[in-house]
């Protein structure tokens, strides 16, 4: 994983990069060790980027794993 040397390595390296993070080992050791400001934190990010950046159907279908949304 390598930030800072182009765009194409850095989106590579944050797929890498998060794929590690959301190894199930990890997060059973971190999550608990976490403040409660801190999994806010985490998730206020997360859901941000993700309603910036997806459709309503799209978060549905990426996120949520449901085959069908309707509004």
């Amino acid at each position: 994983m390598y930030f800072g040397i182009n765009r194409a390595t850095d989106e590579q390296s944050l797929i890498s990069f998060l794929q590690h993070f959301s190894e199930e080992r990890l997060l059973d050791v971190l999550v608990p060790r976490m403040t409660e400001p801190e999994i806010h934190q985490v998730v206020d990010l997360l859901t941000g980027i993700m309603k910036n950046h997806l459709s309503g159907d799209e978060y549905h279908a990426l996120f949520l794993g449901e085959q069908h949304h309707h509004d």
